[in-house]
């Protein structure tokens, strides 16, 4: 029995990856705050022939990441994968209020540190496991306010745990999608669906890898802005400003 964790799991990308994973016979723990949400997804699997454990979980809970942890070892004994796929989006503007930032930074940042310093020991006494943790193109190029600081954050505690874990048979990957239809985006068109991230993730829990950007057209535009950061400050000078201004007025 091989388990995972999913988080953010009653929709959008994490749906689709614990089904994904379900598929090819992994044991699914759904973690999300919609229980009837979850209910219905494990629903799905077991109708599959798959296995599926439904544990509500508010991730911006402190107490949230030890409760999942623990109760999935108690359902299974382990957890040979986690991952961190919970997040939300909000205001790019330096001006959105003070709650609002504090959400995007406990459940985009905050909760994955968590989740972490609660599964790491679990996978230390197995002496094996993987960590997957969902960062955002938004976290290599800073163009969305909080939500931005806070990808950055995982990306960089994503790159430190990594280190520190080397050696020890515990993996740790950075899936880097760029725009994606999930519900965050729902008034975009014509994006890929979260089918491709959903193969990241399982391609690096086979295979540990330090970064993938997903769909990989975005991998050009985090170079050009990393080589000619200018060139990203006039494309996007002033945008999140006027975006602001006028949801105010």
């Amino acid at each position: 029995m091989t388990v995972v964790i999913v988080t953010g799991a009653s929709s959008g990308i994490g749906r689709t990856t614990a089904l994904r994973l379900a598929g090819r016979g992994w044991t699914t723990v759904l973690a999300a705050r919609r229980a009837a949400e979850l209910e219905a997804l494990a629903g799905e699997i077991r109708a599959a022939g798959g296995t599926a454990h439904v544990v509500p979980t508010d991730v911006a809970d402190p107490a949230g990441a030890g409760a999942l942890v623990g109760r999935t070892v108690k359902l299974t004994g382990r957890v040979d994968a986690l991952v961190n796929n919970a997040g939300v989006g909000g205001d790019a503007s330096v001006l959105a209020d003070d709650a609002a930032v504090r959400t995007i930074i406990e459940v985009n940042l905050l909760a994955p540190i968590r989740l972490m310093r609660a599964v790491v020991p679990v996978m230390r006494g197995q002496g094996s496991g993987a960590i997957v943790n969902i960062g955002s193109v938004a976290g290599e190029i800073g163009i969305g306010g909080a939500y931005s600081a806070s990808k950055f954050g995982l990306r960089g505690i994503n790159d430190s745990v990594r280190r520190e874990l080397a050696g020890t048979g515990i993996g740790v990957s950075l899936i880097e999608p760029g725009f994606i239809a999930t519900e965050l985006t729902a008034h975009r068109s014509g994006l890929p669906g979260p089918e491709i991230v959903a193969d990241a993730v399982e391609r690096v829990l086979k295979r540990p890898r330090r970064r993938v950007v997903v769909p990989g057209k975005y991998r050009a535009a985090i170079l050009l802005s990393n080589a000619l950061p200018f060139i990203t400050d006039r494309v996007y000078a002033g945008r999140a400003a006027k975006k602001h201004a006028n949801t105010a007025d």
